[in-house]
């Protein structure tokens, strides 16, 4: 070194010191009209948080309670999208199912045998949302019965990168109403699956 640098004063870290945590701040109000875009939650903004398929799912209830959200993506070691898993999952008859069909204990029930697949995941484009409003994300969410919608990106080489997402529970927040989406049933085994509740 030629040149004569400066030594920086340090300090001890204090006790009760915290982080950053970025963090989006949406319109507390919208209405139908506004731009789609006032409701997604951008993972360029706020970070998407993940859970590995093999973690139990009591992991999974307590990563969403600890951070306040209500989906988790089930991710591999190099953060590939392996599915996603809501809170819904969590608290459905999915659970029981596992336990009965593989006779085991609930605690030893895993991410993956709750969580809805990769291979079943639609997403909506980003290039579709740029004159997209609030009133036709609640109606793709209704006509799916959806209560979230993953919005994807592409790249250069046509891949896709998740960008954000939109929440029935957050756009509900927002437009001060409460939204239902729940569908119709889209195939024979989800009809099977409704008659039989």
């Amino acid at each position: 070194m030629s040149r004569n640098y400066n030594v920086i004063p340090t300090a001890p870290l204090q006790k009760g010191a915290t982080f950053h945590k970025p963090r989006q701040v949406l319109p507390a109000q919208v209405n139908f009209d506004d731009p789609a875009a006032s409701v997604m939650t951008d993972f360029t903004i706020v970070t998407a948080y993940t859970v590995f398929p093999l973690e139990n799912i009591e992991a999974a209830r307590e990563k969403m309670i600890h951070r306040g959200v209500r989906m988790l993506l089930v991710v591999d070691d190099l953060n590939h999208i392996l599915g996603l898993i809501t809170s819904t999952d969590l608290t459905s008859e999915k659970p029981m199912q596992v336990v009965q069909t593989q006779g085991i204990r609930h605690s030893d029930v895993l991410v993956k045998d709750v969580m809805t697949p990769r291979e079943k995941l639609e997403v909506l484009c980003m290039d579709e949302l740029q004159t997209a409003r609030v009133g036709d994300i609640i109606a793709t969410l209704k006509t799916h019965g959806r209560q979230h919608a993953l919005v994807v990106e592409r790249t250069a080489d046509r891949s896709q990168i998740l960008r954000g997402m939109f929440s029935v529970s957050q756009i509900s927040r927002q437009l001060g109403t409460q939204v239902e989406t729940t569908g119709v049933a889209s195939t024979f085994a989800e009809l099977g699956a409704e008659l039989g509740r």
